[in-house]
């Protein structure tokens, strides 16, 4: 008896293989799991030969965010499209990645509020520079510009509340004579109204919640990954 019962609580936590073969539905399965199983353990010690592209464990991607992450990227013609937990986590993985002590930051003075104090505490206790610029005035974008240390330049078209719009090409030129990269917030255009890596962005961050709904993510141009 005891060992019948050892048996049923095996058979309540594993379940049997199932075949996909031959079911399609429409909607994409939601992938929930954050453990993954492998085959045997030699395949779990190689799992990270598996990156970027191969399933090592449920943070770094499912089925079900790959699918939303690749459809995303070829609404923008991104050379990839990476999903992240919020917002300010969009803009700041970038930044982050971009950015190291002694570079020059400049944002315009339309953005997302949290990401000006972002800039002003988080980047500046590591030894950032952060100038914000008037997104309708290249006059000042060029006066601030500073080739060779301005590493990146952040807009946000059109802005956060005050919906102003920028001129991302001729930003983007500035931004490639200057030897600087150069990102933007998206996410009230999405990539439905533009399409800012074609104007010659470098990266794309958007906020899903808007239409999408639940999730963000940042995309990267094919020219200037990070």
């Amino acid at each position: 008896m005891k060992k019948n019962m050892r048996l049923d609580d095996t058979l309540c936590v594993i379940p049997p293989e199932t075949p996909l073969e031959g079911f399609a539905g429409l909607a994409v399965p939601v992938y929930r799991a954050s453990t993954i199983v492998f085959p045997d353990a030699a395949a779990y010690r190689s799992r990270a030969a598996r990156a970027p592209d191969g399933y090592s464990y449920g943070l770094s991607g499912t089925p079900t965010s790959w699918t939303l992450e690749g459809q995303l990227s070829a609404m923008h013609n991104a050379e990839r499209a990476i999903i992240v937990p919020s917002g300010q986590a969009a803009i700041s993985v970038p930044m982050l990645t971009l950015l190291k002590k002694g570079d020059h930051l400049l944002i315009t003075d339309n953005v997302y509020s949290p990401v000006k104090e972002f800039a002003r505490k988080i980047l500046g206790d590591l030894g950032i520079e952060t100038e914000f610029f008037d997104p309708t005035q290249i006059t000042d974008l060029e006066a601030r510009l500073q080739p060779g240390r301005t590493k990146l330049v952040w807009v946000e078209s059109p802005g956060s509340t005050s919906m102003e719009v920028c001129d991302i090409p001729r930003i983007s030129s500035l931004c490639r004579a200057a030897g600087a990269f150069l990102g933007c917030d998206n996410t009230w255009a999405t990539g439905l109204l533009c399409k800012p890596l074609e104007l010659g962005v470098d990266v794309v961050a958007e906020a899903l919640t808007k239409y999408v709904g639940g999730a963000l993510r940042y995309l990267v141009g094919s020219d200037h990954p990070p």
